[in-house]
């Protein structure tokens, strides 16, 4: 009774407050009253993302305890006379707003909030595991992390990872899911077998390649756009125990190009003779050099870095990063496999800088790297990340232009510069993901923080202006980027986006999600209370 009560309390604030135009009842005859907060710090914490620039007022929060509640509060937005917009938040890394929204209720997926906690709400189901079959049914808003935990107790583990597994699967699914296994196996979502989907409709439905594939295709890639996953069905391999981690050094990024898209070459070939993992990224600061290889303190490592001069090369140096799994069976060949991988590569003389590791250890490498920059205070800020999909024959104009021009070596870099190429004939162009239109593309991953430390080129303003600066190069060059975490302002910039993809998108919306509840957040569809109407923002 008392939760009714706060929340009859609420909605009447929010008619207030905002003129919603919503009858209470809608809200309480759901069921889920228990489990839809309004507690302020419920609200502040679904008003935020990763990201940092934006700020959402959400009226509530809802933590399903099953698929059935998140079906019954979109069936109520479809339904209600006025409507209302409904969000799906995981574990909230979105840059630009995208999973959170003004004027509707978010549905907390993932299951690790202490708001989750204190109404005595656990995972709505456990990841299950089929030995059998080589795949784990797994809620929509488990955490990647917590897959392989699970997965790890069978000795199984995912295909397909993201470089950061605090993760929730269901947004990583909405997107692609991207990391250095991709030239092998493809994204996350070339991965995924099956999925339970709440559509825009409130309509619980299985979808797969042989069941409403219509749906299946659209919700992979799809931005949240025509369903909420609440189940997804990943694909198994054997997990290995150990990977041995290497990177090298080029001055030359031609040189380092060329070998990065011949080690992709090598996905059809036989596990010892290919790599497992390829990634690589830009070091255009040379501040960055001398703790560069701050992992990587191991017997093996022959050289410092800092002896090493990239001043020939406009101040850019560039790495190859390299992984080989192997067990116990497979100890004693490591050496040889690698050794004659790197034979066929032309990198600096004396760098190459090796760590042996637990395969656990090196998927989640990210985590441990951010405990280091929660305990400096330099987590929870700003992060204008800036994420594109670069085509193979343009990569080195983007070089010329970006990393020796726009950004150059007088720039302090406050993160990463992931550069790393993908085979495009792993993604299944059936899905809503966009991508070049060349056999191989680049991901080129800029995810800098923006600091408070006086120095002016790593404020949020001159970081956003550089990203800006970097997207108007790249059309004034007629480079044809796709952004990955998509975010643009015009409907117009939007239709560019999906190109000839866009007529799809637009029809799958229109028979998913007609009145626009999902993912606002977004800002592709204005929310209409027309089930006829697909205008935007």
């Amino acid at each position: 009774m008392a939760a009714k009560l706060l929340l009859m309390l609420a909605i009447c604030r929010w008619i207030v407050t905002v003129g919603l135009m919503l009858d209470p009842t809608e809200l309480l005859l759901l069921g889920v009253e228990e489990r839809l907060s309004v507690d302020p710090l419920d609200l502040e914490s679904a008003s935020l993302d990763f990201g940092g620039l934006h700020r959402a007022e959400p009226w509530g929060v809802l933590h399903p305890a099953s698929a059935q509640d998140v079906a019954r509060l979109v069936k109520a937005a479809y339904d209600s006379s006025h409507g209302f917009t409904v969000s799906a938040r995981g574990h909230g890394h979105s840059i630009n707003g995208q999973a959170m929204t003004t004027n509707g209720v978010v549905i907390q997926m993932s299951s690790g909030s202490g708001e989750r906690r204190r109404l005595g709400i656990g995972r709505p189901v456990a990841p299950r595991v089929y030995e059998k079959f080589m795949y784990v049914d797994v809620w929509g808003g488990e955490l990647w992390i917590d897959v392989l935990r699970s997965t790890l107790e069978y000795g199984l583990a995912p295909k397909s990872w993201t470089d950061y597994l605090y993760l929730s699967v269901g947004g990583t699914l909405s997107n692609a899911g991207i990391s250095g296994q991709a030239f092998n196996h493809g994204p996350q979502i070339s991965n995924v077998y099956e999925l339970d989907v709440v559509t825009g409709k409130g309509e619980l439905l299985t979808c797969s390649e042989e069941d409403n594939s219509d749906l299946f295709h659209a919700v992979l890639g799809g931005l949240g756009q025509f369903g909420i996953i609440t189940r997804a069905r990943i694909a198994l391999e054997p997990a290995p125990q150990m990977v041995r981690w290497i990177r090298v050094l080029y001055s030359n990024f031609s040189t380092f190009t060329h070998d990065q898209e011949y080690l992709i070459s090598l996905h059809g070939q036989s596990d010892s003779q290919k790599f497992d993992y390829v990634e690589g990224f830009a070091i255009v600061d040379d501040g960055l050099i001398n703790n560069w290889r701050s992992s990587f303190f191991s017997p093996r490592n022959p050289v410092k870095i800092s002896s090493i001069d990239a001043k020939g090369n406009g101040g850019v140096l560039y790495c190859l990063e390299v992984t080989k799994n192997y067990g116990d069976l497979d100890a004693d060949t490591i050496d040889e496999e690698v050794d004659a991988l790197l034979t066929k590569l032309n990198f600096i003389p004396n760098t190459v800088f090796t760590t042996d590791l637990p395969y656990v250890d090196f998927l989640d490498r990210v985590h441990k790297a951010e405990l280091t920059l929660r305990s400096k205070g330099l987590w929870d800020v700003p992060h204008p990340w800036l994420n594109l999909f670069v085509p193979k024959s343009r990569i080195a104009d983007f070089d010329r232009g970006v990393f020796k021009g726009i950004l150059g070596s007088k720039n302090k870099t406050s993160g990463p510069i992931l550069i790393y190429p993908m085979n495009k004939n792993k993604w299944d162009e059936k899905t809503s993901a966009v991508t070049p239109e060349e056999d191989v593309f680049y991901l080129v991953a800029l995810l800098r923080s923006a600091l408070d430390n006086g120095d002016e080129t790593q404020t949020l303003d001159y970081l956003s202006d550089q990203n800006r600066r970097i997207l108007r190069f790249c059309g004034d060059a007629g480079i044809n980027v796709k952004q990955y975490l998509p975010h643009y302002t015009t409907q117009q910039q939007w239709r560019d986006h999906f190109g000839h993809k866009w007529a799809q998108f637009y029809q799958r919306k229109l028979e998913f999600d007609p009145r626009h509840i999902l993912a606002t957040g977004q800002r592709i569809f204005k929310p209409s209370c027309n089930p006829t109407s697909a205008s935007w923002y």
